[in-house]
């Protein structure tokens, strides 16, 4: 059985083989955990797919990702001087990889162990304000004394400012599109100096221009690299709320700067307070909390939800599977359902539950949802 709670040295094949599973159709970060969890390597996941999206209900056959594709953009990356961060692998940042939805491929281009240090986000207002700008940069340069790698989104505003405040302690810029791909335009030189001494990390293939839908992925993956999420200004609007929600969701400390009832900017962080993020007025405010943090884990994901439960292990017989199938897509609809739910309105194993679900997803039958909920597409 694969162990996810320590971070091992994968082989040059597994790391393929996990880069072609993520890269192949249907195949997403949950349903790419679940099948490494069930099958222990992405080697025996790929020759699995074909057959578990026939039982799903797929007429044509599931083609895994082609190696000579996957081979391409590792030779991409390595002539502009990035690295491959695969999940499982040794140098994968273990907060990252305790999240539901870990990418399981990380493009990193600069200095990669700054992935091994504890780690604190800052985010806030694309729009900021002069102070606001003042206390990015400050916290930044704060915290980063304090011994944390500062991570936020090389956004406009106080993505720029706290990026230019942690740059002398450590900084990794989460990015929507490519590693390769700046923006915006007006960070050039700025990305330039994170390349040199941070670090720039992305989940997209090169190239990737960025699009509206790709910024909340990249901000679960700001969240789950850190501890903690400090919100400096952001609007009701603001992507920073979603950023923040998810670091809750995490189980990260969410820390507020509070402002003028009178300025919409403010109203993000006051309501974060109102909802129990600390109010955060100095840095010793954040590290003090962090200190209490020091030795509480993260969280507790179940990886092997397969591990006690498997088909193998529990023998589920294919006609019992039949019979789950049938009940599931009769419980089903288009409107997304808790997976807990889902398990208790059928009353069946959560074995016989998750390997349904995956049949049912490689074959483009449904499609995941926040919340771990599920729907038909």
């Amino acid at each position: 059985m694969s162990d996810f709670s320590e971070n091992n040295h994968l082989s040059q094949e597994e790391k393929l083989a996990r880069f072609r599973l993520i890269r192949t159709e249907n195949v997403g970060p949950v349903t790419f955990r679940h099948l490494i969890s069930r099958y222990n390597n992405a080697v025996t996941a790929l020759e699995a797919l074909p057959d578990l999206a026939r039982r799903g209900g797929r007429k044509k056959p599931l083609i895994a990702a082609k190696k000579s594709a996957i081979m391409k953009e590792i030779d991409d990356l390595d002539n502009i001087g990035g690295s491959l961060v695969v999940f499982g692998d040794h140098i994968y940042p273990e907060a990252l990889m305790a999240t539901e939805d870990a990418p399981p491929v990380l493009m990193a281009l600069g200095h990669t162990h700054l992935l091994d240090r504890k780690n604190f986000a800052i985010v806030g207002a694309r729009n900021c304000s002069a102070v606001g700008t003042r206390l990015a940069t400050n916290f930044a340069q704060e915290i980063g004394q304090a011994g944390y790698v500062i991570s936020s989104g090389l956004a406009r505003g106080v993505d720029t400012a706290v990026h230019h405040g942690a740059l002398q302690t450590g900084t990794i810029a989460v990015v929507a599109g490519g590693v390769d791909v700046i923006y915006p335009r007006e960070n050039s030189a700025l990305y330039d100096s994170i390349v040199s001494s941070g670090l720039v990390l992305s989940e997209m293939p090169l190239g990737t221009q960025p699009q509206a839908r790709h910024f909340p992925r990249r901000n679960r993956i700001i969240s789950g690299l850190a501890c903690g999420l400090l919100v400096i200004e952001a609007t009701f609007k603001s992507g920073s709320l979603i950023t923040a929600r998810l670091a809750l969701e995490q189980g990260r400390e969410v820390f507020a700067i509070p402002g003028s009832p009178l300025d919409p900017r403010a109203k993000g962080p006051n309501n974060l307070i109102r909802q129990g993020a600390v109010l955060t007025e100095t840095t010793e405010d954040i590290l003090t909390v962090l200190g209490m943090m020091d030795n509480r884990l993260i969280s507790e994901p179940q990886y092997d939800l397969f591990a006690q439960h498997s088909p193998q292990n529990t023998h589920i017989s294919e006609q019992d599977l039949e019979k789950a199938r049938e009940d599931i897509r009769q419980k089903l609809s288009h409107t997304a359902i808790p997976i807990d739910d889902l398990i208790r309105i059928t009353e069946l194993s959560p074995a016989e539950v998750q390997s349904v679900l995956l049949e049912l997803e490689l074959a483009g039958e449904i499609s995941r949802h926040p919340g771990n909920r599920v729907a038909f597409c």
